[in-house]
């Protein structure tokens, strides 16, 4: 079912490494002439967009909080309950990244520290599609709340009651009705009804992706660059292949594109695992997904541990499983991954939707440059410095002797001045 590969050598890392393709520059005209007509007609460019696209008609581009509050009422209770702890963990965990500034004396009279701003507008993308990504909403509107900030949009084509829910839970300030390349050139430009915002978040398709590379080129910062989701895990003989093809599925059922990844040390437990996964697979709603999932995934067989941590790292994982002896040990040595779950009772799901950790992660090697979503994404950080005239004084010499070292004499003089002539 996943293509496996017997002990290969360490020059094919790389390549066996490799993702599925996607074919951006292919979209970046596409994605060019949505922005266009976003700029131009604005508000008019999302509704016949809408209709283009997902052949449905919009009036007005936000929800009221009347029509919100409706939709929210329609969420079962143990639903809501469910949501309302995994919004507990993940305040708690998000709540215990706020940032501790420190003023540090660098020299005598030069005191300098740092502090925490809240970006002030933030876009979230929760893309329609098969499956509600009510959970993605709490992961970034949550750490956008602790922030503090002042603006937060969220634009999705999805209906379902638990988007509602968790949107009203977590403080979003617009919510509109689009979705597509076409919402993200609205958080990315602005319209009538959606304002501009300085940072986008969320997952979505390869063309929500391109849109949201395009936007980035134009300005407006954004999470990461991203790509399908996938999971990796290494497994040796404590752990039990029912659990890792659970978990090799789970990641699988999001769409065709995505990839799994299982490195083991045994080639008994991979059959195994195969077998679990043949057995898993067929009572699952989203079998189909699954499979032309796992077509275009991986099973490797090493020789060691020590070469199984190469190739992990080699890899890069959006979300990396250690079902293992010493899983916390290993995990020191992983450096490239977005999120490590160790342990046999510690599902990649778990950290999906409710244990508090943020399920918003580098995807497609990036892990190698980039952090998962965190308190600081929804931040910046700006420096302060203070100095006094003797500090001035002190540290003076240095400044004029670098400054016109680099034949910048205004530099120079903008410190000498205020040592020949303090006021």
């Amino acid at each position: 079912m996943i293509p496996y590969i017997k002990y290969p050598d360490s020059n094919s890392f790389a390549q066996i490494c490799q993702r599925p393709s996607l074919n951006a520059q292919s979209l970046d005209e596409i994605i060019e002439g949505i922005f266009k007509q976003v700029e131009i007609k604005s508000d008019q460019a999302l509704r016949d967009f809408t209709l283009q696209f997902e052949k449905r008609e919009i009036d007005s581009i936000l929800y009221t909080e009347e029509e919100i509050k409706i939709f929210a009422d329609q969420v079962p209770e143990a639903l809501k309950q469910a949501i309302q702890q995994a919004y507990s963990n993940i305040y708690t965990f998000h709540k215990s990244q706020e940032f501790i500034s420190q003023k540090t004396e660098t020299s005598p009279g030069v005191i300098c520290w740092q502090k925490a701003s809240a970006i002030e507008k933030v876009g979230i993308y929760i893309p329609g599609g098969t499956a509600p990504l009510f959970s993605t909403i709490l992961m970034l509107a949550i750490p956008a709340q602790i922030a503090g900030c002042r603006e937060i949009v969220l634009c999705t084509p999805a209906i379902h009651p638990a988007i509602f829910y968790s949107a009203q839970l977590c403080g979003i300030t617009k919510m509109a009705k689009v979705g597509g390349a076409q919402a993200i050139a609205a958080l990315a430009l602005g319209t009538e009804s959606i304002p501009k915002v300085f940072k986008i978040f969320g997952p979505g398709n390869q063309y929500v992706t391109a849109a949201k590379m395009f936007a980035n080129r134009k300005g407006v910062a954004i999470d990461m660059p991203a790509g399908p989701s996938e999971v990796a895990v290494y497994a040796d003989s404590t752990a039990n292949p029912a659990y890792v093809a659970a978990d090799l599925l789970s990641q699988a059922e999001h769409g065709v594109d995505s990839q799994v990844f299982l490195v083991a040390l045994d080639e008994t437990f991979i059959f195994n695992v195969q077998e679990e996964l043949e057995r898993q697979v067929n009572v699952l709603e989203r079998k189909d997904l699954a499979k032309m999932s796992l077509a275009n995934s991986k099973i490797v067989l090493v020789k060691d541990r020590s070469e199984a941590v190469q190739l992990l790292n080699e890899y890069a994982a959006e979300h990396l499983i250690l079902a293992c002896e010493k899983p916390e040990e290993l995990a020191d040595n992983i450096y490239n991954a977005g999120s490590i779950f160790l342990g046999n009772y510690t599902p990649e799901a778990a950290g999906d939707y409710a244990s508090g950790t943020n399920h918003t992660l580098p995807t497609n090697g990036f892990a190698k440059a980039y952090s998962g979503v965190n308190l600081g994404s929804f931040q910046k950080i700006i420096t302060l410095q203070s100095i006094s005239q003797s500090g001035l004084q002190h540290l003076g010499s240095s400044i004029i002797q670098m400054a016109e070292a680099e034949s910048l004499q205004a530099h120079a003089n903008a410190v000498a001045i205020r040592i020949k002539n303090p006021s």
